[in-house]
């Protein structure tokens, strides 16, 4: 039997919890974005944002964006921030599944510096090829690739990014060798692409999908399991003759490791609230984003299952950060 001194202990610290929850938020929330604004990232942000906004009623959350580093110096100051719920982390797969790997050292530890809060959505890849590219389909791609090794040429928004680690799991699945050309960032990577400079590149549908629509590009595959509504006429991988190829991007939110666990419920709550809503969920879909929400562990089992998945690629291909 619990002696009785010890049992008012534990109401009293279960009824605190509960207050400190209720309360919260108690000033504005950041989100911290480590990127530069206008990117998926940044705008899944502010959409998620405005909407918490008045699920909070007048608490405002502001967004900050701090890139650099590939995600790192952002991510860090969300690691060392004080754990109250009141700043918090808009990661994605790079941040958090391909980082810990990519990079020899990082300021903090990315094991143990935050708890997860929350999928927001994921992000699919299509992969585009030039108008001057021959190749009409995937199965027309692999054949040529498969016959003239390192002919084919794919781009990349940089050494060890997620478009360019899903262009060697394509490779690694396909058996085929293709050239690939680093870019300083997906924008140089599309224009050059569009000039027929290079052949292919892997890129979100949110940034894909209006040269698809307009005929500068050509779209070959989705690296999802399902269609995606921005594309509905482009294949999956798998339907392309790919099964295993899905790959791509998610946006999530962490908070830094010991925020209370009565904060991470609400937070999952009031996230899961937002993502269902109508308006929120037409908007990403729009940006060719599939709104998801999930519970703190379904979301640490899917940052474990990329690490494992993108690390052993990294290692495999000797990839560093640039």
């Amino acid at each position: 039997m619990i002696p009785y001194r010890h049992l008012a202990a534990i109401v009293a610290l279960a009824l605190s919890a509960t207050a400190f929850a209720q309360s919260y938020p108690a000033r504005p929330v950041t989100f911290v974005v480590p990127f530069a604004p206008g990117g998926g990232t940044d705008i899944t942000a502010r959409t998620v944002a405005a909407k918490l906004s008045q699920l909070w009623k007048g608490h405002s959350i502001v967004v900050e964006n701090r890139g650099g580093a590939g995600g790192v110096i952002g991510v860090d100051v969300v690691a060392k921030a004080k754990p109250d719920g009141h700043t918090l982390l808009i990661a994605n797969v790079g941040t958090q599944s391909i980082n810990p790997t990519l990079y020899s050292r990082l300021p903090y530890n990315p094991d143990t510096a935050f708890a997860p809060i929350s999928l927001i959505c994921e992000l699919p890849f299509v992969l585009m090829a030039s108008p001057k590219f021959a190749p009409n389909s995937v199965k027309e791609l692999i054949a040529l690739a498969g016959a003239q090794p390192d002919k084919v040429t794919y781009a990349s928004s940089g050494s060890g990014g997620s478009p360019h680690l899903t262009a060697e799991l394509f490779q690694l699945l396909t058996g085929t060798k293709m050239t690939h050309v680093p870019y300083k960032g997906g924008g140089p990577a599309m224009i050059d692409l569009m000039a027929g400079h290079v052949d292919l590149l892997f890129a979100s549908v949110l940034e894909g999908s209006g040269h698809i629509k307009a005929g500068k590009l050509k779209g070959l595959a989705v690296t999802h399991a399902k269609r995606n509504p921005a594309l509905p006429e482009v294949p999956t991988i798998a339907e392309a003759g790919v099964p295993g190829g899905e790959s791509g991007s998610w946006i999530a939110l962490l908070a830094p490791a010991g925020t209370p666990p009565s904060i991470i419920a609400k937070l999952n709550a009031d996230v899961k609230e937002v993502v269902a809503d109508p308006a929120v969920r037409e908007k990403l879909i729009g940006q060719g984003a599939v709104p998801q929400s999930t519970t703190p562990a379904e979301l640490q089992k899917l940052i474990d299952a990329d690490l494992a998945r993108y690390g052993k690629i990294i290692r495999e291909k000797g990839l560093k950060a640039e």
